[in-house]
């Protein structure tokens, strides 16, 4: 009688697996696709802004299949502005970093580079807290950490002097990912994770269009052509808002731990797509860069998933 419920958590398990790697690679596109538009002469600041306006009314319909499905309770207003004010941090402000530094780097050191927030998490959740982390937890800041120095050119110096300013804009970035995270961890149980988004979405894509029409005149986008708006749909669509769906279904089938650890998959999948379509190479020191944060990244999952166990 039981074989039937563990193969079908067994299968559950296994799709929520699937839909978090799939969600990874999707999003390990986003540096490949944004390379292409840069060489096609599309600024980052126009990317980012049809990018996020064209996934809003995507995030806009699934929020409100979630609501027919299952009415959500009223938002406190407070809860609503944390959201618009994490979705301006991130999908605004961070945004613009991350996309003006993949002017800069290679899309292989950006993917990797971003994967540096759970460390930064880490460090505000102490400093909120004012507690200590675990020895294991320590381990694996200070391999992120390390794997940032190795990841940027380590003692190449060099590559480092090259990669400087643009993988500051990404820590910043992935410093505002961190910051997104922490204030989601806050609201998202009162307003569910579609609403959250819907709200963080919306409120950086208005930004973001106040932000193109103060810097740039509308017909600027008639000189977009028809291959370049193809790939900016794909942007919003298939590399924003399809692998956000994928991960959240995947985080309610594997849980938040094991999510974190599948979608590591982002990363190589970035490196190997950047070396077929860019030819961008990454040093040894590079590699053992990318192994160290993706290890430390492990660590933290483990070392949280642990400690969730032995909590009562």
């Amino acid at each position: 009688m039981t074989a039937p419920g563990a193969t079908g958590a067994q299968r559950a398990r296994l799709l929520g697996t699937v839909f978090v790697v799939l969600g990874a690679m999707l999003f390990a596109t986003k540096g490949i696709l944004a390379k292409d538009l840069y060489a096609r002469g599309i600024g980052f600041e126009p990317l980012v802004a049809i990018r996020a306006l064209v996934a809003v009314p995507f995030f806009w319909a699934f929020a409100a299949v979630r609501a027919r499905q299952a009415p959500p309770a009223p938002a406190r207003p407070q809860a609503i502005a944390a959201a618009c004010l994490a979705g301006l941090i991130c999908y605004y402000g961070g945004a613009l970093l991350d996309f003006y530094a993949l002017t800069m780097i290679d899309a292989s050191v950006e993917r990797v580079l971003m994967f540096s927030y759970p460390a930064f998490v880490v460090v505000f959740s102490a400093l909120l807290t004012k507690r200590r982390p675990a020895t294991r937890v320590l381990v694996a800041c200070a391999m992120t950490y390390a794997g940032i120095y190795f990841a940027v050119g380590g003692f190449d110096h060099s590559v480092a002097r090259a990669n400087a300013l643009g993988a500051t804009l990404v820590i910043l970035s992935a410093l505002t990912f961190a910051v997104y995270f922490m204030i989601g961890e806050r609201f998202l149980g009162e307003l569910g994770s579609a609403r959250f988004t819907l709200y963080a979405m919306g409120s950086a894509a208005v930004a973001l269009g106040l932000h193109y029409v103060a810097r740039h005149p509308l017909s600027d986008l008639a000189r977009i052509d028809a291959a370049s708006w193809w790939v900016l749909l794909a942007l919003g669509t298939m590399v924003m808002f399809v692998p956000a769906l994928l991960q959240a279904e995947g985080v309610k089938r594997i849980g938040a731990e094991r999510a974190a650890i599948v979608s590591t998959a982002g990363p190589p999948t970035t490196i190997a797509l950047a070396w077929f379509f860019l030819d961008e190479r990454m040093t040894a020191w590079q590699f053992a860069g990318v192994a160290l944060i993706l290890g430390g990244i492990v660590v933290l999952d483990l070392a949280r998933g642990k400690r969730r166990a032995r909590s009562p």
